[in-house]
């Protein structure tokens, strides 16, 4: 069984870490902090792991502690977890020697993080992955959030088959911090996966005062070597004991993981080689190439230590004759990235052109023309080597220019400009799970904040479609803008890229400085200004918190219109204890004003709201569909002819609406209003003189 989650990749690697530990050493740290947070809440709450206890949850004073009491629970016989990233990951490099030398079947879980060299910063590469990879530890990567789960569960599979310790890691503030819709499996699927003959070998080793068990022994040179060696023949069995449990998780989940996964065309000429969510992005410049008559292809690595040439020669077209290895990395010095060294070892004997390049160093965004420009890079004549992407490098000349790519994709994007600490990303998570409980909605929602958070810029990335959304990239073409302070008006070219008939909307104080904005805002596109009045009457305006004055109504639409600004004007119908006539006033004032179009709305009520409460509680009426369709009717009567109207009902999602249900059938609501004027023999402003008069 499968259930469906929306959740951020933190919390994905948690549940799946969750069912194997029984001890966990914690130290947070940015941004691998939400992982030990909820294990450390779900352990309060008594949440049960796959072998029916409590996971004992302990807190350290830094990040070497919590290293410490994962190595010390292992040697006790109890399985051990712990989460990091960054600098807390170097703190316990020590220990993760000792770990691996042991051959304990730990997991730690990275959130990867750029370390401080040059300058701190809190956001996303691999360096701190790659200082790790001569302890000994096994290393598997996850692209997404989805795999963030599966990959968390195989690593601790793999580690207690076969005893040795595992790094699993993912892209820190990218898919650590990125919600998105995923697919579950029931955890007693999970349970059945665990090879409890190797649990018991494993506990049956541990260090006891019953047994003579012997380690952390001083060896010298006549047997230290050999001891060394003796270790080789477990992490030759790696990777297909990795590739195995792979194959049970796809058979559960649908999935199709391998320790290297192809994408491309069967007989690709130019591959790119990646880890991490850049490889969704890769995906989908392949599949636009290919469309144009390339053939390209990708290879995305889980299995990063040890690392396997059989299982990548099993994926890689025989007709590659070009590579680009993109390494989220630099080491100063070295004659290339650890990934492109590991495939030109193990592609030594072929016949293949491989270039390295360098990408996304500290949350670098990697849009899809990034992507293109190393397509266009491996396909020239001449490619550049040690090449960068997404900077512009005036000192060694290395990096490649963007090549921009056409794209269409089935979701719509929303841009949410915020204010650190001021709700806008908590309200775009929210608003993104609302979308998301639809069963027919994919979701994904990323949070770009400054080093400063709290009162620094927040910019929410959503998307809403139809389909699975793997895109680890900024939004390339927002539908709908928002921006909660006015400064930002100055501050970011606010509708860069929006597309044709977008919608900004602006939560600010009506200032001469946004009028002048928008009015030089319409001097460059076809601008119109949405307005919602909802009624005129002043008790129903603050019985439903409209949070502006009919005067200041009037204002703002004599300033735009100053400046020769379109304005569409919202009313709703059916506000609580609004009668008929009330109704009617709202049109018959809407009427005479300098506007250039109107939309209709029919009040309904959502599961959650305030709304929602006072229905509950009081039970106001709620207009019938003849009702409504009366009104509406009687509206367009006394509505001045040239007013354009925009929407005469509204949209509401099934699965959150309280009443009134005949919304739904909205085809039928507007068929019966052309009914209905026809029976009247009747037309839009057959009245507006009269009332005018």
């Amino acid at each position: 069984m499968k259930k469906d989650y929306i959740i951020d990749g933190n919390e994905a690697c948690a549940l799946g870490a969750y069912l194997f530990s029984e001890i966990c050493g914690i130290y947070p740290i940015t941004p691998a902090s939400p992982m030990a947070t909820l294990t450390d809440k779900w352990s309060a709450a008594g949440k049960k792991n796959l072998f029916n206890d409590t996971v004992k949850v302990v807190e350290m004073q830094s990040e070497a502690g919590a290293a410490a009491v994962t190595h010390g629970a292992l040697q006790a016989g109890c399985l051990g977890t712990t989460f990091t990233a960054s600098q807390g990951l170097l703190l316990m490099i020590p220990t993760m020697y000792k770990m691996a030398g042991e051959m304990l079947p730990g997991v730690i879980h990275v959130a990867a993080r750029s370390l401080a060299t040059h300058a701190l910063s809190i956001f996303g590469d691999h360096q701190d992955i790659y200082a790790t990879r001569s302890t000994g530890f096994c290393m598997l990567s996850s692209s997404s959030v989805e795999e963030a789960y599966y990959m968390s569960i195989i690593s601790h599979l793999s580690a207690i088959e076969g005893s040795l310790p595992f790094l699993h890691f993912f892209d820190g503030f990218r898919t650590s911090h990125e919600l998105n819709k995923v697919s579950l499996v029931d955890e007693e699927e999970i349970r059945k996966l665990i090879d409890y003959k190797k649990v018991y070998e494993f506990k049956n080793r541990a260090l006891n005062i019953g047994k003579e068990i012997t380690r952390g022994t001083s060896e010298t040179g006549d047997v230290y070597f050999q001891n060394t060696e003796v270790r080789n023949k477990y992490y030759n069995d790696i990777p297909n004991i990795v590739k195995k449990y792979m194959d049970k998780i796809n058979t559960l989940a649908f999935t199709d993981y391998k320790p290297f996964n192809y994408y491309g065309k069967k007989d690709a000429t130019h591959v790119i080689v990646a880890m991490g969510s850049v490889c969704s992005t890769i995906k989908t410049v392949v599949d636009i190439l290919n469309k144009k008559g390339y053939k390209v292809g990708m290879i995305e690595v889980h299995l990063y230590r040890p690392f396997s040439t059989k299982y990548l020669l099993d994926v890689l077209p025989k007709t590659v004759d070009t590579i680009a290895v993109l390494d989220r990395t630099k080491e100063p010095g070295s004659t290339g990235e650890p990934l492109y060294l590991d495939v030109m070892e193990a592609l030594k004997k072929k016949n293949i052109n491989i270039y390295g390049g360098i990408y996304g160093l500290s949350s670098k965004d990697v849009p899809l023309k990034d992507i293109n420009a190393v397509f266009k890079n491996i396909l020239s004549d001449n490619p550049k080597n040690n090449f960068t992407i997404g900077i512009k490098d005036d000192v060694t000349h290395l990096s490649l220019e963007p090549e921009e790519i056409e794209y269409d994709s089935d979701y719509q994007e929303i841009k949410v400009y915020g204010f650190g600490s001021d709700g806008m990303v908590g309200a775009s998570k929210n608003f993104i799970k609302v979308l998301g409980e639809i069963k027919e909605n994919y979701v994904q929602g990323y949070f770009e904040y400054d080093s400063k958070k709290s009162g620094g810029t927040t910019i929410s990335h959503l998307r809403v479609g139809p389909s699975k959304i793997e895109a680890p990239y900024f939004l390339t073409s927002p539908d709908f803008v928002v921006v909660s302070k006015d400064v930002y008006l100055n501050n970011y070219y606010l509708l860069k890229d929006i597309k044709q008939n977008g919608t900004l909307l602006i939560s600010s104080d009506i200032t001469d400085e946004v009028y002048d904005y928008l009015e030089e805002l319409s001097k460059r596109t076809d601008l119109v200004v949405e307005i919602g009045l909802q009624t005129i009457h002043e008790k129903t305006a603050k019985l439903i918190n409209r949070g502006h004055s009919l005067e200041c109504f009037n204002e703002c639409i004599k300033e735009l219109r100053k400046k020769n600004i379109n304005v569409v004007v919202h009313i709703i119908n059916g506000l609580p204890y609004e009668s008929k006539e009330d109704m009617i006033e709202t049109i018959k004032y809407v009427s005479n004003l300098d506007i250039q179009g109107i939309k209709i709305h029919m009040l309904f009520i959502l599961k959650g709201t305030e709304l929602e409460k006072m229905y509950n509680l009081t039970h106001f009426h709620v207009l019938t569909k003849e009702e409504y369709i009366d009104i509406v009717c009687d509206q367009l009567e006394y509505l001045r002819e040239d007013i354009v109207v925009n929407r005469i009902t509204g949209d509401p999602i099934k699965e959150l609406t309280v009443e009134p249900k005949w919304l739904f059938k909205k085809f039928c609501v507007l068929n019966d209003i052309d009914k209905e004027m026809v029976r009247r023999d009747s037309y839009q402003g057959i009245k507006y003189n009269k009332n005018a008069d």
